[in-house]
C-alpha cells in the first residue's frame, strides 16, 4: 500500500468523539489523546527520567492533541510548551488547556519542528518527543536545535520506532510509511547524531515490545468500532489505518523494526 492515509487528521479532528475516546481507552487504558506507541507504564516514567519538578520549564516536540502535556502540568506542576504541525491537534490542545484551567501554565503552538525552533538558547529545563522525530527530515539539525534551546545539564528524551532491525520488503516499507513522511534509521545512528549534536550520557532502551503491544491493541479497538469509524473516516481511511497497524505489529513482533527510547543530557 503506498497511498497516503490521513491517520492523524482523523484522530485529531475527531478528538472529542466518544468513539475515538473509547479507542484510546481500550488501547492505552488511560486517555491522553495519544496516537503514539507509548504505554501507560512508559508515560509515567517520562517525568522521572527527565527529573521534572514544579519549577521545570518543559518543551514537547510533537504534542498532538495535548493530553499528555496537560497531564504532566497537573501531576508535576511544571510549565510546558507543546509544538505540533497538525492544526486540528493544536486547536484541540489549546481548548483543553482552557477547559482544564491550565492555559497560564501550558501553551500549544503550530510549528514545523524540522525548522529553527522559536525559542532563545538555554530556554528549557527538559525536552521530550514521543515517536515524532521519525516524521521530521534533517534529524541532525533537529537534534542540534533541541540541544540549543535546552539549558546546560538539562535532559532530553525521545523515542524512535523506525530503527531497522531486519529485512523489509518494499511493500512493508510503503505500508509502514502510508500515514505520512518517515525516516528509517540504522542501528546506532541516533546515538551518533545525539553525540554530534553535543549531548552526553546517552542511554538507549529497547522498547520494541511497546510498539508491538499498542499496535495490536489499537487494531482490535478500531475493529470493535468499525461501523462508527467508517461513518466518521470513510472506508478507505479505515482500511488504510488497519493495514498500517497490522504492518506495525508484524514488523515489531518479528523485531524487523525496532523502537528505542533515548535519554541524554546537555
Amino acid at each position: 500500500m503506498s497511498e497516503v492515509v490521513k491517520f492523524y487528521d482523523s484522530s485529531y479532528a475527531n478528538y472529542a468523539s466518544e468513539v475515538y475516546r473509547g479507542i484510546r481507552i481500550e488501547t492505552y487504558g488511560e486517555d491522553f489523546g495519544q496516537t503514539s506507541w507509548v504505554t501507560n507504564e512508559e508515560s509515567k516514567k517520562i517525568p522521572i527520567l527527565l527529573e521534572l519538578t514544579a519549577d521545570s520549564s518543559v518543551l514537547e516536540v510533537g504534542c498532538g492533541a495535548g493530553g499528555y502535556a496537560l497531564y504532566l502540568a497537573k501531576t508535576v506542576g511544571c510549565r510546558l510548551v507543546g509544538l505540533d504541525i497538525n492544526a486540528p491537534g493544536i486547536q484541540n490542545a489549546n481548548q483543553l488547556a482552557v477547559v482544564e484551567g491550565l492555559e497560564q501554565r501550558v501553551h500549544f503552538q503550530l510549528c514545523d519542528a524540522s525548522q529553527e525552533l522559536p525559542f532563545d538558547a538555554n530556554h528549557f529545563d527538559a525536552i521530550f518527543s514521543n515517536d515524532v522525530l521519525c516524521h521530521l527530515p534533517g534529524r541532525d539539525k533537529v537534534l542540534a536545535e533541541m540541544h540549543r534551546v535546552l539549558k546546560p545539564a538539562g535532559r532530553m528524551l525521545f523515542s524512535d520506532a523506525l530503527v531497522v532491525g531486519g529485512m523489509l520488503t518494499h511493500h512493508e516499507v510503503a505500508t509502514r510509511s502510508s500515514i505520512g513522511f518517515y525516516v528509517f534509521s540504522p542501528p546506532g545512528e541516533n546515538e551518533r547524531l545525539l553525540e554530534r549534536a553535543g549531548f552526553r550520557n546517552i542511554r538507549a532502551t529497547d522498547t520494541t515490545e511497546n510498539a508491538a503491544q499498542i499496535s495490536r491493541r489499537r487494531f482490535k479497538a478500531r475493529k470493535k468500532f468499525e461501523n462508527e469509524l467508517i461513518a466518521l473516516e470513510g472506508i478507505q481511511t479505515f482500511n488504510g489505518v488497519q493495514e498500517f497497524l497490522s504492518c506495525v505489529h508484524t514488523l515489531t513482533a518479528e523485531r524487523r523494526l525496532l523502537r528505542y527510547l533515548y535519554l541524554s543530557e546537555k
